[in-house]
């Protein structure tokens, strides 16, 4: 049983098709871990049947507590909500797109030690298509080179934290650049790490919010800005 206790964060898009599972699995591990638990799932403005999943959810268990938006504030602004209304010491968070295998977790909890501060997990193999793949290649090559992130895999957003590393840590992008945001500053801040592989799967239900050409233009200019900011404004 882990000594430390731990909130399981799942920001929510448009995932009415496998949160309900994500969330019930998550229970499920977490019992087996700790007494001191609490799931967390942040609905950012979703126009599926979330909201109704959700609801029900949190009737069945007072171990859930369910945030929501009234509009879609983008990845950055869910996962920010999502920090900030978890209680627990240890914060372990996926997406709501059922992608990775929650029950996983154990492995990052087998890693954190005294001496670690986040365990990082890295795709064994990307189940994506191809084409999503390609990019997710480039974009890692550009990150690392840019902003000198360390990590095998920026982009895979399976992660243990501790909480406190909030207090010192504060982000602030709304878009998916918040991942390279959070990196850098958790390497700049002087944050110990671990890594660990995990298993990715295939997209069972919806669709990725991510690759169209409008939203991949605002990353890009988001990138550069911050940029701008964590590493040129600091030379």
């Amino acid at each position: 049983m882990a000594t430390q206790s731990i909130s399981v964060f799942f920001p929510a898009y448009n995932d009415g098709g496998t949160i309900a599972s994500l969330v019930i699995m998550a229970l499920k591990t977490l019992r087996e871990v700790t007494e001191d638990y609490e799931v967390v799932v942040v609905n950012d403005g979703s126009s599926d049947y979330t909201p109704d999943v959700l609801q029900e959810l949190a009737q069945s268990n007072p171990k859930i507590k369910i945030v929501g938006h009234d509009q879609n504030r983008g990845y950055g602004g869910a996962l920010i909500t999502g920090f900030a209304s978890c209680t627990k010491d240890l914060i372990f968070y996926t997406d709501g797109d059922g992608q990775y295998d929650v029950r996983e977790m154990k492995i990052l909890l087998a890693q954190m030690a005294d001496d670690v501060d986040w365990v990082n997990g890295y795709k064994i193999s990307r189940h994506d298509p191809f084409y999503r793949v390609i990019i997710g290649k480039i974009y890692h090559l550009i990150v690392k080179i840019s902003f000198g992130i360390k990590l095998r895999d920026v982009d895979c957003d399976f992660r243990l934290m501790r909480r406190k590393m909030f207090e010192k840590v504060h982000l602030k992008s709304d878009s998916g650049v918040i991942c390279v945001e959070m990196i850098k500053k958790f390497q700049d801040a002087g944050f110990h790490y671990r890594e660990a592989p995990v298993h990715h799967f295939f997209r069972a239900y919806g669709k990725s919010q991510f690759f169209n050409f409008a939203r991949v233009f605002r990353v890009g200019v988001n990138l550069i800005q911050l940029w701008g900011e964590l590493v040129w404004n600091k030379k």
